[in-house]
């Protein structure tokens, strides 16, 4: 059975409760806001991390993902390129992912180690097999980009 309901017809999959699939034709507009420069980074093939600007706060860790604020004294971040090169620290490989997962499987998902930055950044690895302590290197995806973290990955060095 179906039902109109704002100009489009929906289709009753229950009727105790009453339960309704509503087909929709719309999209949704995203804002990067403080991060967008890391997105934009990606882009030109770099890996922009983040700085607190606090001299006082006496921390000069890079952050990675980036913060807008710093984590410990609150004060604005500095944007800094970090290297494009780590190693391997932990990894996983999804073989069933769900629904809205975006990469192909098996998806080998790596916890990636940066000198200099204090955080560990989640992506996957391209090419080869995962194993800790492996080096590698940052490739971009500027062909077809989805401005989505998948434009990272990392393969062998």
């Amino acid at each position: 059975m179906a039902i109109e309901l704002n100009g489009t017809t929906a289709e009753i999959l229950g009727e105790d409760p009453l339960v309704i699939k509503n087909r929709k034709d719309w999209y949704h507009i995203h804002s990067y806001g403080g991060w967008g420069k890391f997105f934009q980074g990606l882009l030109e093939k770099k890996l922009l991390a983040t700085r607190c600007t606090n001299s006082a706060c006496g921390e000069n860790r890079l952050w990675l993902p980036p913060r807008c604020e710093c984590p410990d004294c609150w004060h604005e971040m500095a944007w800094v390129e970090a290297p494009t090169v780590g190693t391997i620290f932990t990894h996983s490989v999804v073989l069933y992912p769900g629904a809205p997962f975006r990469a192909s499987t098996p998806c080998p998902l790596i916890s990636v180690e940066i000198e200099g930055v204090c955080t560990k950044l989640m992506s996957y690895l391209k090419e080869g097999k995962p194993e800790m302590g492996m080096p590698i290197k940052a490739v971009f995806n500027t062909e077809k980009p989805t401005n989505t973290i998948l434009d990272l990955a990392w393969v062998p060095a």
